[in-house]
């Protein structure tokens, strides 16, 4: 515990849906609701004038549409969101060569060990030229929350959103921790949550005074001794620059369960292309893989296999996760399926490599591994699930980013019955008009996002009359689209 606030921790203001205002100045100051958007999908984020509506991360997708049904409902942009948040951490990294990425929007910062703060003052000065620089170069908003601590620096960030900063002086933690729910300490969900409260523990106080002794007999020695020093505000954990990587996965839940097991392998052998995708965009390999199958009745297995050496061979990872799936019971059908890679290096194993093709050069065209030449699994057709879409075949998911030959810049809000409708406009430009194509106009292609206009005016700006609000009514999608579904936020 430190003697001074110079742990800094930031949390950019719903980042996701912040983002999509700042970009569609159609829905700045809109409630505005980013994930996936099929029957299954949740919610990743959503702005605050959603939240009003009672919307909130992690939420199903139907019951938000319930309760804000005029709201923006857009896939989310993660490339976007990525380029986004590579201009915040590079601010971040000016102040202190010690910062510890936590997502694409959330880090924290060691100020003492960038010599740019060594007290409360200086720590203050710092946390608010971040969030005006933050403002200046991405036109978003984020919240700093500055105290001697780890622990501490984030719930001083909760305290301050949106748009604020809150700044713990040492010394007045247990004070502060008091009243608070155990749920704000690390390491309380909802499971150890509810045990303490069955033994009467609903405050951080309550942990304080019932002492460590109680608390070990509750939770186990580890558990036990770290929550009851947490309770009286110690937090003793370091900022680690760098947070290696532990596995590299993907999945995907499915509006309706599958059931073919032939359309089953094509998905897995799908994702575990995604997987290795992935994995080689991080500069890694991974020995172990691990598919994961959440069943009809939302139990879900996981299952492993360790190779003799660490690969990025697509090959070699989707005949392994086809083995894993022969041995899963898939009867009933399944909603979620994914493929992951642990185990992770900077290196590959070359053998692997010659056993990928031996594999494929005694199954032949017809097993389950195929022959380089033919092309990856994934893009043959199956008796389940009919022709995969061509590759040029475009997606007018509601969000993403397209460009007209006539009328220039825009983003899908939606799309059915053979049309797909487009408001063009960009990020510096007024709310733009809406116009409607049929989905196969060769005039109409998909885009790359634009970039933000630095110091624009952002949905919170607009809320609080910093900036005057613009007129016309919410765009809504025509059609829901598959788009992310994540189970998670």
């Amino acid at each position: 515990m430190r003697a001074a606030p110079t742990i800094l921790h930031l949390d950019m203001d719903a980042f996701f849906a912040a983002a999509e205002q700042a970009a569609k100045p159609s829905l700045r100051g809109k409630p505005v609701v980013v994930g996936g958007l099929g029957p299954r999908g949740v919610v990743a984020t959503c702005s605050y004038e959603a939240r009003r509506f009672g919307v909130h991360s992690a939420m199903p997708m139907g019951q938000a549409r319930r309760l804000a049904p005029n709201a923006a409902y857009l896939v989310p942009r993660f490339a976007f969101y990525r380029a986004i948040s590579e201009q915040v951490m590079e601010l971040l990294g000016r102040l202190s060569p010690l910062v510890e990425p936590l997502s694409l929007d959330e880090a924290f910062v060691d100020l003492e060990a960038g010599g740019a703060a060594r007290d409360a003052a200086s720590a203050r000065r710092v946390g608010e030229r971040l969030r005006r620089d933050i403002r200046e170069s991405t036109g978003l908003a984020g919240s700093v929350g500055l105290a001697g601590s780890k622990m501490l620096a984030k719930i001083a960030s909760e305290e301050a959103k949106p748009d604020g900063l809150v700044l713990i002086e040492p010394g007045t933690e247990r004070e502060l921790l008091g009243p608070k729910s155990v749920r704000i300490l690390p390491g309380v969900g909802p499971a150890t949550g509810e045990h303490l409260r069955r033994a009467g523990m609903t405050a951080v106080s309550d942990l304080a005074e019932a002492g460590e002794d109680e608390l070990v007999r509750l939770l186990g020695r580890a558990h036990g001794t770290s929550l009851y020093r947490m309770a009286q505000g110690h937090d003793d954990r370091p900022v680690v620059a760098e947070r290696d990587a532990k596995s590299v996965s993907v999945e995907d839940t499915f509006d309706v369960d599958l059931h073919d097991r032939v359309r089953i392998r094509t998905e897995v052998e799908r994702l575990a292309e995604r997987c290795v995708g992935r994995l080689r965009g991080s500069g890694h390999s991974g020995r172990t893989i691990v598919l994961k199958v959440r069943r009809y009745d939302f139990s879900t297995l996981t299952r492993s296999e360790t190779l003799r050496g660490p690969t990025d061979d697509p090959m070699v990872v989707r005949e392994a996760a086809g083995r894993l799936l022969e041995a899963v019971d898939t009867t009933g059908g399944v909603r979620l399926l994914g493929v992951g890679v642990s185990g992770l290096a900077d290196y590959t194993q070359e053998d692997l490599f010659a056993q990928a093709e031996a594999r494929a050069d005694e199954a032949g065209p017809a097993g389950t591994g195929r022959e380089a030449a033919d092309g990856p699994a994934t893009e043959r057709e199956s008796p389940a699930a009919g022709p995969e879409p061509s590759a040029a075949a475009p997606d007018w998911a509601p969000g993403l980013d397209v460009r007209h030959a006539a009328h220039g810049a825009g983003w899908v809000q939606g799309s059915g019955v053979g049309r797909v409708t487009v408001r063009f406009e960009e990020p510096g430009s007024a709310p733009g008009r809406v116009r409607t194509f049929p989905v196969d106009d060769p005039d109409l292609e998909p885009a790359d996002p634009l970039p933000l206009v630095a110091g624009g005016p952002t949905g919170w700006e607009r809320r609080t009359g910093t900036v005057p609000g613009e007129a016309g009514d919410i765009p809504r999608p025509d059609a829901s689209s598959d788009g992310v579904g994540q189970e998670s936020p």
